[in-house]
């Protein structure tokens, strides 16, 4: 998505230890704009899949799902990363380790929010090493759900995430992949 790729450009920047920092649109203050065409984009990308439900996690996940649940015209469902007193009853849980934080948690999603009836897509800001995505997965396995795909922000193709889930079978949708990067410039798969 060329939008997406020149606001990183302009925007963005790359700090030690391969992080990119684009705070200044996707998640610290958000380019609502932007977001809606990144919904339309996936709305266009998974239109005929059927989804009845869109999962996400806390907290970067959650506007660029919402906005792209408006042109599914379905809920949004995030997993919480910490445990509240307002998330009663059964749930699912798995394990996800942070790239960016550098830590484990334990996210979780109520057991009457997703269902075996549901065909789910995943939306989330960045894929990684795909710990995120693979937590998310494994609710969506232990609810019987289906994974219709994911949709993500930005993906660091440089990075084994992306290429193990794709290898095997998920549908993942990266509106911008980074080939390469360092302070100095940032490089885009075509």
């Amino acid at each position: 998505m060329q939008l997406l790729q020149d606001k990183i450009r302009s925007d963005g920047t790359v700090k030690p230890g391969g992080v990119l920092k684009v705070d200044s649109f996707l998640n610290h203050q958000i380019d609502i704009p932007l977001y809606n065409e990144m919904g339309k984009e996936f709305a266009r990308l998974f239109k005929d899949q059927g989804v009845t439900k869109i999962l996400t996690i806390e907290a970067s996940g959650i506007g660029i799902a919402c906005i792209a649940a408006q042109y599914f015209n379905v809920p949004v469902v995030f997993a919480k990363k910490v445990q509240s007193k307002n998330l009663d009853g059964d749930i699912y849980t798995s394990q996800v380790h942070s790239f960016t934080h550098g830590k484990e948690y334990t996210i979780r999603v109520s057991k009457k929010f997703i269902s075996e009836e549901d065909k789910v897509l995943i939306i989330d800001d960045f894929l990684a090493n795909g710990k995120a995505l693979i937590g998310l997965i494994d609710i969506l396995d232990q609810a019987n759900a289906t994974l219709v795909g994911a949709g993500i922000a930005i993906e660091k193709g440089f990075q084994e995430g992306g290429k193990a889930l794709r290898d095997k079978g998920i549908n993942i949708q990266s509106l911008a992949i980074i080939k390469e990067m360092d302070e100095e410039r940032i490089v885009f798969e075509d």
